[in-house]
């Protein structure tokens, strides 16, 4: 019946969100399928009407995460020009509310570490996220055509240049203040960052 198939629906969703938020907080590999299920309301036996196993789980979340992050890129720049919405992104991506939200954040910079020790498929699923997110940012960098390249496949591979360096400064700036125990220091990390960032893109004077 189609209510069944929704309600099934509904309820991995919310296996999946506990399961994104435990891996953000505590990793991989010490996220438990009791405490998941516990979470989500539901009872541990009903774990296998939706996933395989442990690792099934893990990689389904990594995605479900990186679904989250996109939504969040489509939230900064909807009703925005591109170079408004790349603004705010970084702004939200570089603030302290970000940094202190380790259960929520970027399963880029929460994951990072661990992925080596992941099987295929949460690697794969880590790549994927990766990739289309690096698309979706690559996207409002070409319309702001900073580059100025006429030859389509070499400005395609100069956008896809610049999202990967944006990406990889987001991370590590934003890895670095979670480590800084000093929150002045912190605080300095993300708005050196963030100025470094909008100037490199040329969106200093953009509000």
């Amino acid at each position: 019946m189609r209510y069944d198939t929704e309600h099934k629906q509904q309820t991995r969703m919310k296996v999946l969100q506990a399961a994104a938020k435990a891996i953000r907080a505590e990793g991989p590999h010490r996220v438990g399928v009791a405490g998941v299920m516990a979470e989500a309301g539901l009872t541990h036996g009903g774990f296998y009407a939706h996933f395989a196993s442990k690792d099934e789980l893990v990689a389904a979340a990594i995605g479900q995460m990186f679904d989250d992050a996109r939504h969040r890129v489509q939230h900064e720049m909807k009703d925005r020009t591109p170079a408004e919405g790349l603004v705010a992104y970084i702004d939200f991506y570089l603030s302290k509310r970000h940094r202190d939200a380790r259960g929520a954040g970027c399963p880029m910079a929460a994951l990072a570490s661990d992925l080596p020790r992941l099987d295929d498929a949460a690697r794969e699923q880590f790549a994927t996220g990766v990739r289309r997110l690096t698309v979706a940012l690559g996207e409002k960098l070409a319309a702001l055509d900073g580059a100025n390249i006429k030859h389509t496949v070499a400005k395609n591979a100069a956008i896809g240049a610049q999202a990967r360096s944006m990406i990889a400064e987001l991370i590590g700036a934003l890895s670095l203040a979670r480590i800084e125990p000093e929150a002045k220091c912190s605080d300095e990390i993300l708005a050196a960052s963030r100025r470094s960032l909008k100037q490199r893109l040329g969106l200093e004077s953009v509000q």
